[in-house]
């Protein structure tokens, strides 16, 4: 990451969304000297089976875990929009609450996720995911850059536009390939910051070995040399 652009955004539907996609090039970004903040959609409280658990008691969980797998990759800027789990919807209030996170952050580069079904995969298919990505890409443009937009919500409590240089939409047709292989170790540990997510898959030794065959994937389709590890977006050009 060399040419790292100076502020990014990262915008996903639930706690460990940005860790299991993301946190690779979070860690490479941030190491290059770009300031990186999250915005979380929902605080992930409809992501437990066992309903001895209460939803408010989940979601304190989740948030916390987020917030030490984020310093695990250099990120301390969070942003909880609170919207229901499993209930995404894109609508003008997401839209309102995503462009005002992007005019508070002013970020050069907008990450999100992709809006588009995987027929391929479940979980990449996930409805608050691609809703969220939705409603991200809607509020890059035109509603974060225009003061028309949300107008009593946004440019009258203070929060003036701005404009989004480029949009990284994950694993969508990428254009983008980035090399996380040195930073693979800080992704599992951030990774393993989400305990009520992923405790029984990385005790059988296998949370290692499903990103770095994602990883190995995505490297092969960027033309990487053997042994290295990626994770890939679609780059668009939002001027």
């Amino acid at each position: 990451m060399v040419d790292a652009p100076e502020r990014v955004l990262v915008v996903v539907a639930h706690p460990d969304d940005i860790d299991f996609g993301v946190a690779g090039t979070v860690a490479q970004l941030t190491a290059a000297g770009a300031h990186v903040a999250y915005c979380l959609v929902t605080s992930g409280e409809a992501g437990e089976d066992d309903m001895t658990v209460t939803s408010e008691e989940l979601a304190a969980m989740r948030e916390a875990e987020q917030t030490a797998a984020a310093n695990v990759v250099g990120v301390s800027d969070l942003h909880w929009l609170h919207h229901p789990d499993g209930m995404v919807q894109n609508n003008f209030e997401l839209r309102c609450d995503i462009s005002r996170v992007i005019r508070i952050e002013k970020p050069d580069v907008v990450i999100t996720q992709s809006p588009f079904r995987n027929f391929d995969s479940t979980y990449g298919s996930h409805p608050d995911h691609m809703e969220a990505a939705e409603a991200t890409l809607r509020a890059v443009y035109p509603d974060a850059r225009n003061p028309r937009a949300f107008t009593k919500e946004l440019l009258d409590e203070g929060y003036e536009p701005h404009t989004v240089g480029e949009v990284w939409v994950g694993q969508s047709e990428p254009t983008l390939f980035v090399d996380i292989t040195d930073a693979f170790d800080r992704k599992l540990e951030a990774l393993r910051s989400h305990q009520s997510q992923v405790a029984k898959r990385d005790a059988e030794s296998d949370l290692r070995k499903m990103m770095g065959e994602w990883g190995e994937r995505l490297a092969k389709m960027g033309e990487m040399p053997e042994g290295r590890l990626a994770e890939a977006f679609r780059v668009l050009d939002t001027k």
